[in-house]
């Protein structure tokens, strides 16, 4: 009796021990492949889609191409916020910089490079139009020039201004009346009429503000000066 049942225990170890062998090795496999799978979903190997937009210099809606530089403006908003031009992803005026001002407010640009030659606003109200026309004479050929009123842009300009704007590509020019609201990009030594051009005219029947048009926005790629 005691080698029989010295026999079953013997038998029962081993099935145990068989049993246990084979969840082990089953529990391995599983874990295996499930481990496989986690890493094979792994975040580093799942390429990550963007949802965000791309930016553009400027803010602007497109890229320029090759050879253009970027450019983003806006004219003032009533006699409260002042304008804004931006070229290449730089501000070179507004009212955050301090650096703009009542009438005419004038951004001259290196043609090859992009970069900023001088800022300079003119006051069109209580000013003299003297000093606007001086500095366009003097602005070298090959210039880029943009241009963005803020409150009132055109009283105090007089025929000869005008034509020196209008040499500059300007089409709006010669009817910018008081408070109009006014965006212009061109450039010294231009051939032809810019397409860069706003122009909303102070219409108490139509305007967005108080004796002052809504805001005029432009944006758009200027072509480099390669010679």
């Amino acid at each position: 009796m005691r080698v029989a049942g010295a026999a079953k225990l013997v038998v029962a170890v081993a099935v145990f021990l068989l049993t246990f062998y084979v969840i082990s090795q089953v529990f391995e496999i599983k874990m295996d492949t499930n481990l496989g799978s986690l890493f094979a979903r792994s975040p580093l190997d799942v390429p990550v889609r963007s949802t965000k937009p791309p930016r553009y210099k400027c803010g602007t809606t497109k890229a320029c191409p090759e050879n253009h530089f970027a450019f983003k403006m806006a004219s003032g908003a009533a006699n409260v916020v002042g304008p804004k031009i931006c070229v290449e992803d730089n501000v070179l005026m507004s009212g955050v910089k301090n650096n703009v001002g009542r009438g005419i407010n004038i951004a001259l640009v290196n043609g090859k490079t992009g970069k900023v030659v001088d800022t300079k606003y003119f006051d069109m109200w209580g000013g003299d139009v003297a000093p606007l026309i001086e500095f366009l004479k003097t602005v070298p050929d090959g210039t880029i020039v943009l241009m963005a009123t803020y409150d009132d842009g055109a009283t105090k300009l007089n025929e000869e201004a005008r034509k020196l704007i209008a040499e500059l590509g300007s089409s709006s020019i010669t009817n910018l009346g008081f408070r109009d609201n006014w965006v212009f990009c061109g450039g010294k030594g231009i051939k032809t009429k810019s397409p860069f051009e706003q122009h909303i005219k102070n219409n108490k029947d139509t305007n967005k503000y108080e004796g002052w048009p809504e805001v005029v926005e432009m944006e758009g790629c200027i072509p480099q000066k390669l010679d």
